[in-house]
């Protein structure tokens, strides 16, 4: 059913005037649409998204509308449906589960359907993390995007504030029931691991700036069929990032530990599209693009710290027993260190998640992917920060190993 978003992004992605014949065209609608999209046309003239002047119906250029727009090409691009999401309900419920460190139906004061429908799309789309189902508890981490559906609709993003360690106990209690789980489903997790792995490859390039929809993500590396509309590059990018996390998932299996070989290696092979640095150590100095505030190593340090980060690891290797605190607070050390060594000239931040899925798997927390909701927050916690923070950055490593355990759980059970 076509909605009046579905409208709107019709005659701003295209411009110029067009008549009712031509919409409904665009659309991919019958004829006996003609008198629905009207009314709807009519609709978006009144609250001022579209203009109509006699040549026919065309967008309002002003900053409110290209921000919805913005925000919608977003949804697309992530392959999450805008009809769901843009609602003066669902902006109501964001609006109280944002005042909530954790919340339940009760704290979102709606039907228990309504708040159940709601909360499904949420969870579907990486936006929301369930705690427990009985009782319901959950937390949708504060992006920017779920603020704008907010402001959008008249409300004010106010935002919790959260203390650290809160959820450990919870993800012990999932771990516990995933390795029950896999016993008897190692099928099924293979399955599993493979739309994940997709979804991770989608969410860690778009952070880099790749075009690929999470859709055409899909079409590429599981069908094989290459989006007509990206470059070369972009294509590559996504195809040996793929290999790259595959080879990844391979060392893993032969329960190989890291070593400044392998950090190599995994920039070797996700940047052959730039084989002048794809697996070599920079030479010269380099700045984090829109962050003059993150400081990196001197080059000629590079080696010498990836010396230490190395044997770091390996002293912590060497105590048998680690409790899952210290587990995910050397993580965020692994992290953080590797980013602010900068060892390449492009593809690190890409690279240090591979190094920190690797050394989570290796020590049996499944983790494989940052779903979208947290990506704004992960990355404000890494190469965003105007200062380091392995504490914060723990913070929502734990939200997104919660995520990946639940999620997991949930397709196994």
């Amino acid at each position: 059913m076509v909605t009046k978003y579905d409208v709107f992004m019709e005659l701003y992605e295209k411009g110029g005037p067009r008549k009712i014949v031509d919409i409904v065209q665009g659309l991919k609608q019958k004829k006996s649409e003609y008198d629905k999209i009207r009314k709807i046309l009519e609709t978006l003239v009144g609250i001022k998204l579209i203009v109509k002047n006699e040549y026919g119906y065309e967008r309002s250029m002003n900053q409110k509308n290209q921000h919805l727009f913005e925000m919608l090409k977003y949804c697309i691009k992530n392959d999450v449906n805008y009809n769901e999401l843009f609602d003066e309900t669902v902006a109501k419920y964001l609006s109280k589960a944002f005042l909530k460190k954790s919340f339940g139906v009760k704290d979102i004061g709606l039907h228990a359907r309504t708040f159940s429908k709601i909360s499904s799309v949420l969870e579907n789309n990486g936006f929301l993390v369930v705690l427990s189902r009985k009782p319901f508890k959950a937390i949708v981490p504060y992006n920017s995007f779920l603020g704008d559906i907010i402001v959008y609709f008249g409300h004010r993003p106010m935002v919790s504030r959260l203390k650290t360690d809160e959820y450990f106990d919870d993800i012990k209690k999932e771990l516990a029931k995933f390795k029950r789980l896999i016993e008897d489903n190692n099928r099924k997790y293979q399955e599993i691991l493979e739309t994940f792995q997709i979804k991770f490859i989608h969410h860690s390039l778009s952070i880099e700036g790749n075009p690929i929809t999470l859709r055409q993500t899909i079409k590429l590396l599981k069908d094989k069929i290459v989006p007509e509309n990206l470059s070369v590059e972009s294509v590559q990018e996504v195809q040996n990032y793929q290999k790259a996390f595959l080879q990844m998932i391979q060392n893993v299996r032969d329960e190989l530990p890291l070593s400044k070989d392998s950090m190599l290696n995994y920039h070797f092979i996700a940047l052959q599209h730039k084989p002048e640095w794809a697996g070599k150590i920079r030479d010269d100095h380099v700045t984090i693009r829109g962050n003059v505030d993150y400081k990196v190593a001197h080059y000629k340090d590079v080696d010498s710290l990836l010396d230490k980060l190395v044997k770091r690891y390996n002293d912590f290797l060497n105590v048998k027993k680690h409790a899952l605190k210290e587990l995910l607070e050397f993580a965020s050390y692994i992290h953080n260190e590797f980013q602010h060594i900068h060892p390449f000239f492009d593809g690190n931040s890409r690279t240090t998640r591979l190094i920190v899925f690797h050394f989570l798997q290796i020590n049996e927390i499944p983790i494989f992917d940052i779903p979208l909701g947290l990506l704004e927050e992960y990355v404000f916690s890494t190469k965003g920060a105007k200062k380091r923070d392995d504490q914060k950055l723990g913070q929502i490593l734990q939200q997104i190993i919660l995520y990946n355990l639940k999620t997991i759980n949930e397709k196994l059970s």
